[in-house]
């Protein structure tokens, strides 16, 4: 989950999510953008979502044309290099990115956001601490071995194992045991009820390699020399650090409707956002997601040069407190940056109103299974932060903050998070405080996500957070005190309880009242501190077509639908 920005899991960042994804802010006074979002239903029937003066200002579209036939090879754009291929630390959009293409989980996460059988046919739950898989037959590892029982039981284990130190241990944090059960069949005994888990098994905690390959290559699994052996529609072919990642072709992969349609994807590194979208226009590189928000207006407009797509997502942009034991400790601090935030002039200056204004650390998308009601109980009893100076400048000062100083860690991801920075920054001065800006590379950046050692003596960081499941309780469990990414150490016992209390409901609308618990909990202390939703970008250029636009592309074969026009 997701990270950093541009565009990791919930657990995410640029969870930059950019899971790098990070995005942010402006100063600037202007009317509020209203999105409308309804998705359409199968297909690629797109829903409308219109601007302040009731134009389409962009659909969303659940597909995109069918391939007419295979191509020899396509080119992807990367905004930052992969921190790596091993699917217990691939925990950001780079990674996922990738890694979707060529290892596979239990489950399949769809386009709409559903799920559906993967490497697992069925699971079955017995009594409240026993989940039995039945791991699906004649699947074959990218060596021609055959994946079985015991591949899946080390995949599974490897987030258990302390040496390894996954960044997904969180979602086996109730596991006690994972047992082969059969040749075929893998039983997960946890030691307290958890309907989490299960669901947690379409990303990254489900993913499947070849218990060979993982001890053959011990801690050089997933670098750029060694790569991975998994069960995707393509295998890994080549790493050149710092350049380009290449992936063949698998042509004994399990599914035919999933059969790849091109020969070979190679992923390029572009982190300047400008190279990247020069590239598109040129037809030097053939697609990308996470379109710079300032390019979009001007690749929708090149339609000679290819097409734009819009369509789901679970992201939401926001302020990451990093240390609560210095001038964000009071709260009303926090409060009063949120507070001097204009939010509304924000989405228009950096995302160019292709933006929702949010108060949740959730998109509504991810309560998939939750009743009408309760989602909206869960979201109108969050804490509201209007644009105020003048009452922000009033908190600071009874929190005895004037003149307190700061460190913002920033990035060029692109123009929206450089400009969402600036804003953030000049919000800060206006109501007296004094931030320090200490810019990064992109891929220093999205480390602050993952190395507790990046983040020393950073005070707060702005990300692009995705969930990659439709549980809401994702996003709440990693606030929990001492989760890995609790990225402030905040701890509120009363939100502990109601966490972990939830994640021993079953029914999903209880579960869903005690998230909503959570997240007013979460929002009154102003943990984190969610700025807006995005909206997931996709370009595709003249000669390809067939990809999904939703941000299930972190977790499902993508790339294996494009082929020729």
């Amino acid at each position: 989950m997701r990270p950093p920005t541009t565009p990791v899991p919930a657990q995410a960042a640029l969870r930059i999510r950019q899971r790098t994804t990070p995005s942010r802010i402006t100063a600037v006074t202007v009317a509020g953008v209203v999105l409308g979002v309804v998705l359409g239903g199968c297909g690629a029937r797109p829903a409308s979502v219109t601007d302040a003066a009731g134009a389409a200002k962009y659909t969303l579209s659940t597909s995109t044309d069918a391939p007419t036939k295979e191509i020899d090879n396509f080119s992807w754009a990367m905004y930052a290099e992969p921190f790596s291929l091993d699917y217990a630390y691939a925990f950001d959009y780079p990674d996922n990115t990738v890694l979707s293409n060529v290892c596979e989980s239990l489950f399949r996460w769809n386009a709409d956001l559903s799920t559906s059988p993967g490497l697992a046919t069925g699971v079955e739950n017995p009594d409240p601490l026993t989940w039995i898989y039945t791991i699906r037959q004649g699947v074959k590892f990218h060596d021609g071995t055959e994946m079985t029982a015991d591949d899946v039981v080390a995949s599974l284990s490897r987030h258990l194992d302390p040496e390894v130190g996954s960044f997904w241990a969180s979602s086996y944090q109730n596991v006690e045991s994972i047992e082969k059960t059969g040749d075929y069949e893998v039983t997960v005994t946890t030691t307290r009820p958890d309907y989490v888990f299960n669901a947690s098994l379409v990303g990254a905690p489900g993913v499947v390699e070849s218990a060979a390959t993982l001890e053959e290559a011990g801690k050089d699994y997933g670098n750029s020399k060694t790569g991975v052996n998994c069960t995707g529609p393509f295998r890994f072919d080549q790493w050149e650090a710092g350049e380009s990642i290449t992936l063949k072709r698998f042509d004994d992969y399990w599914d035919p409707d999933l059969k790849a349609k091109s020969k070979q994807v190679t992923f390029t590194m572009l982190p300047d956002a400008t190279s990247r979208i020069n590239a598109f226009q040129t037809g030097e590189i053939d697609g990308g997601f996470a379109i710079p928000s300032n390019a979009i207006d001007i690749l929708k407009a090149n339609k000679d040069a290819g097409s734009l797509y819009f369509g789901n997502d679970t992201s939401v942009q926001s302020m990451v407190f990093t240390n609560l034991a210095g001038t964000f400790q009071d709260v009303r601090v926090r409060k009063a940056l949120m507070m001097a935030i204009n939010r509304d002039a924000l989405i228009k200056a950096a995302e160019q109103g292709y933006a929702k204004k949010t108060d949740a650390l959730t998109t509504r998308s991810v309560w998939k299974d939750v009743p009408q009601q309760t989602t909206d109980e869960a979201f109108d009893g969050l804490l509201s932060t209007p644009y105020d100076l003048e009452e922000a400048r009033k908190l600071i000062k009874e929190a005895g903050a004037e003149g307190s100083k700061f460190v913002f860690a920033t990035a060029s991801l692109n123009a929206a998070f450089d400009i969402t920075a600036r804003a953030i920054a000049s919000a800060a001065k206006e109501i007296g405080l004094e931030p320090e800006i200490q810019t990064m590379s992109n891929d220093k950046y999205t480390t602050l996500f993952s190395d507790p050692e990046a983040r020393k003596n950073v005070d707060l960081l702005v990300t692009s957070w995705y969930l990659s499941s439709t549980e809401p309780l994702e996003m709440y469990s990693v606030l929990r005190t001492g989760d890995f990414s609790n990225y402030g150490g905040w701890s509120n016992p009363e939100f502990d309880d109601v966490v972990n209390s939830a994640y021993s409901v079953q029914d999903p609308e209880a579960r869903g009242e005690l998230t909503g618990q959570a997240a007013k909990l979460a929002s009154e202390d102003v943990v984190w501190g969610p700025l807006y939703e995005t909206v997931t970008s996709m370009w595709l250029g003249k000669r390809i077509t067939g990809a999904d636009p939703s941000i299930n592309y972190m977790y499902f074969p993508w790339a294996a639908q494009i082929g020729g026009r």
